[in-house]
């Protein structure tokens, strides 16, 4: 008995310390176990203090009387399926005549009291169906993606999603999207995840950086275009609206639309087209995009429309030729001139990571779903990397992006570079790899003077 009682206080003391240390570690080996009993022992009692049964049918209460039998008690949804996952439960629940699922999603923070978990999110599946889905531990705080991801064409798995499921970035679903992020709100560390998940791909990088390049030109070797101020970046805009319009012209001459080809053939998008006739999709990523729009002369507000307007005929045009825009920023307000309003309508995805007012989150989800707004400005300043992500269906989720160094980053672009793209109309935009690196640049106020 003593020997017995010793081991029992050691696997105790071992659970606290990976509860406390490695809560995935704890999840996988004790947490599991004890949540899945909690789920099916307390379910009925649960599922009635929550208010998700309904009263017996006329039929049964019929037969009772008939048989002078107690009256049956209220049902619970019937649970089609409970399922471990590495990050928590997923329980699928067939609900009764009269439920919905937002009763389900509406007792969802109960659910979560109630279960001893530390999440629940719910979806509908179907008509009557809804999955709950319930995370053990906090799955953000220390980001693992799983080791393998659905892997496609222009999909990119770039973060990890609070109910434990991975977030993808599929550019053949949402074309555009944008992105937005206070100083240090990790909306960097997140554009390198995307970079570091496209390298791999049979696809055009074209990058506008107008920090002077610190962001992207690092990552130059994996891109087929580079801009780092506003008068390049209007220059390879205007090339990219120029390749849109001769992809087109692709697409026109092989349509094949004749009386024996099916409707599935006819070619309407670069998709639609043989393989050795597809022209390379191209994603264009834009860092501080507020730069591009700012402007003090006459000269520069000439700059800035010209931008602005070939940005929103990307925006408006560029999906069907195969190219995606992926607008990034601190700030994206209607302060920023004309046209900038149809920009954001156009950009279906949005993220956005702390930013430091209102009216920010409100341009990002005020035009989606007001509480994905008030998600989005209630982020801590001291978890960085955490984003409310969501789309113009109105769905949002709360993400982060594990983190990734530029050392990190640049060790996948360099090995991925032989799949650089060489795309003529882009030319004279490729970035210059020198050999050796250039000279050192004095920061310092004592600096010599050059001749």
């Amino acid at each position: 008995m003593t020997g017995f009682t010793v081991a029992l206080v050691l696997v105790v003391a071992a659970a606290g310390l990976l509860r406390w240390r490695r809560p995935a570690w704890y999840w996988l080996t004790f947490g599991v176990t004890l949540a899945s009993l909690r789920v099916l022992v307390r379910y009925g009692t649960v599922m009635d203090a929550c208010g998700l049964t309904v009263p017996p049918s006329r039929w049964r209460l019929a037969l009772a009387r008939s048989t002078n039998r107690p009256a049956p008690d209220s049902r619970p949804p019937r649970i089609l399926l409970l399922r471990p996952t590495r990050t928590g439960l997923v329980l699928r629940l067939k609900l009764r005549p009269g439920q919905d699922a937002f009763d389900v999603a509406s007792a969802s923070d109960r659910l979560r009291h109630s279960f001893s978990m530390y999440g629940v999110t719910s979806r509908e599946i179907r008509s009557g169906v809804v999955e709950v889905r319930m995370t053990g531990y906090d799955v953000l705080k220390r980001v693992q993606m799983p080791a393998t991801t659905e892997t496609r064409p222009m999909r990119v798995a770039v973060a990890l999603r609070e109910d434990g499921s991975v977030h993808y970035r599929d550019y053949r679903a949402i074309p555009h999207a944008l992105t937005l992020g206070a100083t240090e709100s990790g909306k960097s560390v997140y554009q390198r995840n995307l970079v570091a998940g496209l390298a791999p791909m049979d696809v055009a990088l074209v990058g506008i950086d107008c920090k002077q390049g610190v962001e992207l030109f690092p990552l130059a070797r994996r891109f087929s275009a580079l801009a780092d101020n506003p008068d390049t970046a209007a220059e390879l805009l205007d090339a990219l609206v120029a390749r849109m319009g001769e992809v087109y012209q692709l697409i026109r001459a092989e349509q094949r639309i004749t009386a024996d080809v099916p409707d599935a053939e006819i070619a309407a998008d670069i998709w639609d087209l043989p393989d050795h006739l597809r022209p390379t999709p191209v994603v264009v990523l834009v860092d501080e995009v507020a730069e591009l729009a700012l402007y003090a002369t006459k000269e520069e507000e000439k700059r800035r429309d010209r931008i602005i307007t070939a940005l929103v005929r990307l925006a408006q045009l560029g999906r069907a030729a195969g190219i995606y825009l992926e607008i990034c920023g601190q700030r994206f307000g209607s302060e920023l001139g004309k046209g900038i309003t149809m920009l954001r309508a156009q950009l279906t995805g949005r993220t956005a990571h702390r930013v430091n007012d209102e009216t920010s989150a409100n341009m990002a989800f005020g035009d989606i779903n007001p509480d994905a707004v008030l998600a989005a400005i209630q982020i801590p300043a001291e978890m960085r990397g955490i984003a409310v992500a969501g789309d113009s269906t109105g769905g949002w989720h709360r993400i982060r992006a594990p983190h990734t160094t530029l050392r990190q980053a640049v060790n996948v672009c360099n090995r991925h570079a032989d799949r650089t793209p060489d795309l003529p109309e882009l030319a004279p935009f490729r970035p210059a790899l020198p050999g050796t690196p250039a000279a050192p640049v004095t920061l310092s106020k004592a600096a010599p003077a050059t001749a």
